[in-house]
């Protein structure tokens, strides 16, 4: 049974989209047959598997707004077993236009659930807001994973998308798990990581928490402008081992049911 699970954190810059590529080839690489979302309409998901984004006809704003059926919009990449639902900045107006929209909080869940069978995890990248937009990829998820920055904003950060889960659970989604915060873009020199590491590491249970840290890396920032994951670009850069790493234990996580 497929799993969906949503990279999510409403403050930008803190590597999701980053992780939602990495993790989708690397989930692909061993074997596991994925489908990356791309619900942010920069659409940098959707470049960084290297596809022309003013060439596409069908994208995740067309699946949202339901105006074609999800498996329409679906591009098989050039890396093993990674399909992607594509965006561009049309996603945008979704936000605007599912207003009117009487399940607008939904309508990603209705479109998923037709064809979540087909892969064994399907993975939403979100934008950097807790809109409408990640409002459906959480009603949408069976799991959600928060990539987090150690900086002191990333606290207040943390603290609201929590509320909202908390909010979602209670009204649409109430199986909707917390997979693991993921420390990215690391540097441990700096006394400021170390701290906010100690506060979190003090304030979540030791599963709440990846076990993989992604460093700061430039393979993993120059990987992007190839249209290439780190994990292909340049498989043996620490990032590229540590993206690895992190897929290895997701899939021991859903393997334990966790």
């Amino acid at each position: 049974m497929g799993v969906i699970i949503s990279v999510v954190n409403q403050k930008g810059g803190v590597g999701k989209t980053t992780t939602a590529v990495n993790v989708a080839a690397a989930l692909g690489a061993k074997g596991k047959k994925v489908l990356l979302v791309d619900l942010d309409p920069q659409g940098n998901s959707t470049s960084g598997y290297g596809i022309t984004k003013k060439n596409l006809e069908i994208t995740s704003y067309d699946v949202v707004m339901s105006d074609v059926r999800p498996d329409e919009a679906i591009i098989k990449t050039d890396f093993k077993n990674v399909s992607i639902i594509p965006a561009t900045a049309q996603l945008a107006e979704a936000e605007v236009r599912l207003l009117s929209v009487e399940q607008r909080n939904h309508q990603l869940k209705k479109a998923l659930i037709q064809i979540k069978e087909d892969y064994d995890i399907i993975i939403i990248d979100c934008l950097p807001s807790l809109g409408v937009l990640a409002l459906n990829a959480l009603i949408a998820s069976d799991k959600f994973i928060v990539p987090m920055q150690c900086e002191h904003y990333s606290l207040e950060g943390l603290a609201q998308l929590l509320s909202t889960v908390k909010k979602v659970k209670k009204t649409a989604n109430k199986n909707l798990t917390l997979m693991g915060i993921v420390f990215t873009m690391l540097d441990k020199r700096l006394l400021q990581t170390n701290e906010i590491m100690r506060d979190i590491k003090r304030n979540f249970p030791p599963s709440s928490i990846f076990n993989t840290e992604i460093p700061r890396n430039v393979k993993i920032s120059e990987a992007p402008s190839h249209g290439m994951p780190a994990i292909y670009y340049e498989k043996n850069s620490k990032g590229a081992e540590a993206y690895n790493k992190l897929a290895g234990e997701i899939i021991k996580k859903l393997n334990q049911g966790g």
